[in-house]
């Protein structure tokens, strides 16, 4: 009967621990990144799926339709395969200058996680009493300055929950990006294994640094909805 020795010093000192921590560093990254730009478009998004402008409507609903139904893996590898036919000549010799590996998975996470935050959003709008929308209108304010000021943060404290839950799927879909080279942590724990055959060690501190992630979100998210959002209630 086999027996395994599990040895921890392999990804808590020397080498391998750096390499755990600059793919730890890399997903926060990654995932700060795409996080902001996801909840801001998600938002775009949702404000254009509601508009009474059937052409802005339409473009919405087909995007939405298109990106929530599509693998994110695939959608991984069509901007890294297909960015160069889609995207302008300029901004491929930009990304090709930078990081091209990160920017297409920041490009892939960004948008298929904003198609499912524009539909929670649209939710917690749709929520909101009509009534609302209609006393801003006879008040003055334009459609979009009572989305602004008026419906938009009600919705977003609404919305809280599920924000939570899509913030959380973005961080763990990072690890999709390793497909495509970028070295984030799951890349780094695969990178230790292949180097020490000590796949148990590195995928468990990767595990842990996951969970860990998850806590400071949730922790980080459920704050700013406390502390902040509920001042402009």
């Amino acid at each position: 009967m086999l027996k395994y020795e599990f040895d921890w010093s392999v990804v808590t000192s020397g080498q391998y621990y750096d390499w755990i921590v600059s793919g730890l560093y890399l997903t926060i990254q990654l995932s700060a990144v795409s996080i902001v730009l996801a909840f801001l478009l998600g938002l775009l998004i949702a404000v254009m799926r509601m508009s009474s402008v059937k052409p802005v409507k339409w473009i919405a609903h087909g995007y939405l339709e298109f990106f929530r139904n599509t693998p994110l893996l695939v959608q991984i590898f069509f901007w890294y395969f297909g960015s160069y036919k889609i995207l302008p000549q300029s901004v491929n010799d930009w990304l090709n200058s930078t990081n091209f590996e990160f920017a297409a998975a920041v490009i892939a996470l960004t948008i298929y996680t904003s198609a499912f935050i524009a539909e929670d959003i649209r939710s917690g709008v749709l929520s909101i009493p009509k009534e609302q929308m209609e006393a801003s209108r006879s008040g003055g304010f334009s459609y979009l300055r009572s989305m602004q000021y008026i419906i938009l943060p009600q919705a977003v404290r609404i919305t809280i929950p599920p924000l939570i839950g899509q913030f959380l799927n973005l961080t763990k879909n990072s690890s999709l990006a390793m497909t495509i080279g970028v070295a984030e942590l799951t890349y780094q724990a695969r990178q230790v294994e292949a180097y020490t055959f000590k796949g148990f060690e590195a995928f468990t501190a990767a595990t842990l640094v996951y969970v860990a992630l998850s806590i400071i979100i949730t922790a980080l998210v459920t704050l700013y909805s406390k502390k902040v959002l509920h001042r402009t209630g």
